[in-house]
Parts: C-alpha cells; sequence; structure tokens
C-alpha cells in the first residue's frame, strides 16, 4: 500500500497507471479520497487524497453533455475565417499551463494594480483570445456557470490539432481557473534560445519528462514565428561564427534575406515548419535538415539525449502522434487548481 502526500506526484502516478491499464478515460476518480482498486497480473491498492478538481473525460456528461460539440463549432468557426487560429490556440494552451499550470491563467485581463500574463514579454504576441471568449459565451447560454475557461483551452487546443489532421483524444475535464495572473512569472516559460540542458530541467519542473517535451514540441508544426525570435542565429552568433552553424547554410541565407538589419518590416519571419497549417511530422524532418527556426528546435537533433528521438518521430508520423497524446494529455494535468472558480467571464476574475 502506498500513501501519497504530494498531489502533484499522485497525479503523475495515477495518470501513468490508468494509461498502462487503458483505463484513463473513464476510471479516474472525481472525488476524494478514496481508496482505488484494480486487478490485472496483480493487485494494486493506492490510497491517495484526490481534490475535487482531480480530472475525468466524463466530467460534464450529467452537467453540460453538449460542451464539445459547442466549443469545436465555435473553434471550427473561427479558423475558417482566420486560418492563424489553430497554431494561437495551442500556442496559448502551452503558456497557460507552464505558469501555474492549466489554470485559464494567461486570459485574465490586466488590472490597474496588477499586470497579467498575456502582458508578459513571451506572451505580447498571443492572439485569438476571442475564440475563448466567445465559445465561453455559448456555454453560459447552454449551462451557466458550469465549465471553467481552463476546461475550454484544453478543449480547444485537442480541436485544432484534430482539425489540422493532427490526432485526436478525450480531454480529460474538471479543471478550475485560478485567481492569480503575474506578467513577472511569464520569465519560466522556455525561451527560444534554451539549449535541451535548460528544456529538460524546465518541462522537468511540470512533471514532463524528455520524450515529453520532445513531443511536446512538435506543436511548432503548426505556426509562425516573426524575425525577433530567431534574428539573434543570423549575424554575428559567436565570437567565431556571424550565423549559428547548426543552421542549414542556404536555409540561413535565405531567413537573412528576410529579416533584414535594421528590420522595418514588423510582420517578418518564417513558418515553423514547410507544412505550417497542418499538423505533422514535418517540423522533425526540418531539424534532421538544420532548418530548425529556433536555437531550441534545432538543438534537439543536435544533442545525444533528444538526436534519437527526433529521428524516430521523423521517421513514424504514428508514433509521433501516439506521444503527443500522452503528452497532452500529461501537461492538460500539471497544477490542477483545488480551490479555484469558473469564471462567467474568462478575462476578469468572478
Amino acid at each position: 500500500m502506498v500513501s501519497c502526500n504530494s498531489h502533484h506526484f499522485c497525479t503523475t502516478f495515477i495518470l501513468f497507471y490508468f494509461t498502462f491499464l487503458g483505463f484513463i478515460q473513464n476510471k479516474m476518480a472525481v472525488v476524494a479520497p478514496r481508496i482505488i482498486s484494480f486487478s490485472t497480473v496483480f493487485l494494486l491498492l493506492i490510497v491517495i487524497p484526490l481534490s475535487s478538481a482531480m480530472l475525468d473525460a466524463r466530467y460534464y456528461d450529467p452537467t453540460c453533455p453538449q460542451v464539445d460539440k459547442i466549443i469545436l463549432d465555435v473553434v471550427r468557426n473561427a479558423s475558417i475565417h482566420d486560418v492563424k487560429v489553430p497554431a494561437r490556440i495551442l500556442r496559448m494552451f502551452f503558456h497557460d499551463c507552464f505558469i501555474r499550470g492549466c489554470d485559464a491563467s494567461v486570459l485574465l485581463d490586466s488590472t490597474p494594480g496588477n499586470q497579467a500574463e498575456k502582458d508578459g514579454p513571451p506572451n505580447i504576441s498571443l492572439r485569438s483570445f476571442y475564440v475563448i471568449d466567445d465559445a465561453k459565451a455559448k456555454l453560459e447560454q447552454a449551462c451557466p456557470q458550469t465549465v471553467s475557461c481552463a476546461d475550454i483551452i484544453a478543449i480547444a487546443a485537442r480541436d485544432v490539432v484534430a482539425m489540422s489532421g493532427g490526432p485526436y483524444w478525450n480531454v480529460l475535464k474538471g479543471r478550475k481557473d485560478g485567481r492569480v495572473s503575474k506578467a513577472s512569472e511569464t520569465v519560466n516559460l522556455p525561451a527560444p534560445s534554451f539549449n535541451v540542458t535548460q528544456l529538460i530541467q524546465s518541462f522537468a519542473n511540470r512533471g514532463l519528462g524528455v520524450k515529453d517535451m520532445v513531443a511536446l514540441s512538435g506543436g511548432h508544426t503548426l505556426g509562425f514565428s516573426h524575425c525577433s525570435s530567431f534574428g539573434a542565429r543570423l549575424r554575428n552568433f559567436s565570437l567565431t561564427n556571424d550565423v549559428d552553424p547548426s543552421m542549414n547554410g542556404e536555409f540561413a541565407e535565405k531567413l537573412r534575406k528576410k529579416c533584414l538589419k535594421p528590420n522595418k518590416n514588423a510582420s517578418a519571419g518564417e513558418f515553423l515548419d514547410s507544412t505550417s497549417s497542418t499538423f505533422d511530422n514535418d517540423y522533425y524532418l526540418r531539424l534532421m535538415a538544420g532548418k530548425g527556426i529556433f536555437e531550441s528546435d534545432q538543438a534537439l537533433f543536435s544533442d545525444y539525449r533528444t538526436r534519437w528521438i527526433v529521428e524516430s518521430f521523423a521517421r513514424d508520423d504514428s508514433m509521433f502522434f501516439r506521444e503527443f497524446t500522452t503528452s497532452m494529455v500529461k501537461l492538460g494535468n500539471v497544477g490542477v487548481v483545488e480551490d479555484g472558480e469558473v469564471r462567467i467571464k474568462c478575462r476578469v476574475m468572478n
């Protein structure tokens, strides 16, 4: 018998265990504390103090059974009118979960007395908050004060991946919305200039392993980056190299022509892979060709600890899809708020 005193450890452990047994979507407990017993080859008893925030794929079945359809309709409609929506929503989910866990703190507006996460330097370029606002407004009409903004982001992130040709998974639900959002904390987001050691540590701080890190980095298969995020690789990179030597030479020259210095075009930049509107494994193929946009991207192929994973995902897109799904579920379970609220409007606390 194992007694767990750390909520984060227990959540991570039980998630792994349920995934292994194939029960993750319908066996995770909602109430706490409870003794859970499963028998396969052996009998394992685990006593875990769970909170009411423990996640369950069927959490809203009794209270808002149409939640997935409502969010999908809003996300699909927004994506038809703006092709950048999928990449923006997926990035929003990452940036929310990496700061204080998946609690929708990234959605809160700044106030005269507090600068919120969305106004922190790494989040200034986040867009498409209106999509979450629209989904929330429709959910408040259908089932008032029921669905959290944090769950809306998690479900919308799954939808944009699936709509772009990527995998579909059952999102675990039941998150609550946090009441704290500080721009100063966005310094803890992984930077485009990180090396692999820094990336591993950043993900480990959220209970995520090396393979999770490489799989979730594959989210860069969708999206675009402005020159400001990678321009340092193109000129005066080091005392001995003008251009980052890990970058393909022809590709670097192409980027230098787009990212002029001084740069008078604020919208100049490059897509993160050559099929930027399709969720696929092209991102990893580009890393192998020295065409990763960010220094942190290309580092995944340069470091022996992650190179083999990049090569595996580049060879087998179905493996990438499986690992990405697993890692997204794990990321969505980070920092589940136990004493939060269900905001009526996602931009402000109740």
